[in-house]
């Protein structure tokens, strides 16, 4: 198994596993393209639910959560090339090509390309830099411009796209009880939730203490360890199976949490 490696510095990785299956909860802070070069990818946000596989080119939308699983196949690695489409770039460009200011982006979060020869032949020019990447022959200034050419690319497949990559506009409020109520389990900081609502921290805990009449870190818990309950009793699921899944960060966590909260610890539940 090998870590994702860096092409570009904080730009274009390529992601590699060879032994079993890996799950991770991510933030993505940008727009990314990513390409499934061999294995599947599970990948689930709270609107939408893809399985990658060989060949498949995905447009994941900024400031999501996301469940990953990646996938080695029988006979087949995985491996994936991710490229950041970070804001600082993209403005970059819709200065170079002219673009006047975008309306809000309202389309689906996420979007599967369909088969193309042309995205299909830039990934095939970048992977050679994948598989030897201590030879560092990728410069940054060449693959700055190879970036913008997997823009100039995904913009010629299809021109709607414009909105999705140029719309800067900054987040704004979204429901806040509904939003939480369907991510609670993520395992992310209080300070990341209130980005996602398109919120400062301090508006986040006002807003939330008034709607939920509690802090967001007591609520959090509250939830995950209903949540937890309600697995082991009705699904008869072990704690080692479901505590990564609910937020919790170590089994001794959880089951140190749990047993505060229920007064048997959760082995005893089962």
């Amino acid at each position: 198994m090998r870590n994702p490696t860096e092409i570009i510095p904080g730009v274009l990785f390529s992601s590699y596993l060879t032994m079993g299956r890996k799950e991770k909860v991510g933030f993505w802070e940008h727009s990314t393209l990513v390409l499934q070069v061999a294995g599947q990818m599970f990948f689930k946000t709270e609107t939408d639910q893809f399985t990658t596989k060989r060949g498949d080119v995905m447009l994941v939308r900024k400031n999501q959560l996301a469940e990953l699983t990646k996938i080695p196949l029988p006979g087949e690695d995985y491996q994936t090339i991710v490229i950041l489409l970070k804001e600082d770039l993209l403005r970059q460009i819709a200065l170079e090509e002219q673009f006047t200011s975008m309306q809000a982006y309202t389309g689906p979060s996420n979007i599967l390309i369909p088969g193309n020869d042309f995205l299909h032949g830039f990934f095939q020019s970048i992977l050679p830099y994948a598989l030897h990447p201590e030879q560092k022959a990728l410069s940054e200034t060449l693959g700055l411009l190879k970036i913008k050419e997997a823009v100039q690319l995904l913009l010629h497949i299809n021109p709607a796209l414009k909105t999705f990559l140029f719309d800067f506009s900054a987040s704004h409020k979204i429901d806040l009880e509904r939003f939480m109520l369907t991510n609670y389990h993520f395992n992310v900081s209080v300070a990341r939730f209130a980005q996602l609502t398109g919120r400062s921290l301090a508006a986040f805990k006002r807003d939330f203490q008034q709607v939920f009449d509690s802090s967001p870190r007591q609520w959090l818990q509250e939830q995950r360890l209903g949540e937890a309950r309600r697995l082991i009793q009705d699904k008869q699921l072990k704690p080692s199976a479901i505590y990564l899944d609910l937020g919790f960060e170590s089994l001794s966590h959880f089951s140190h949490a749990f047993k505060k909260k229920f007064g048997k610890a959760p082995s005893e539940w089962v």
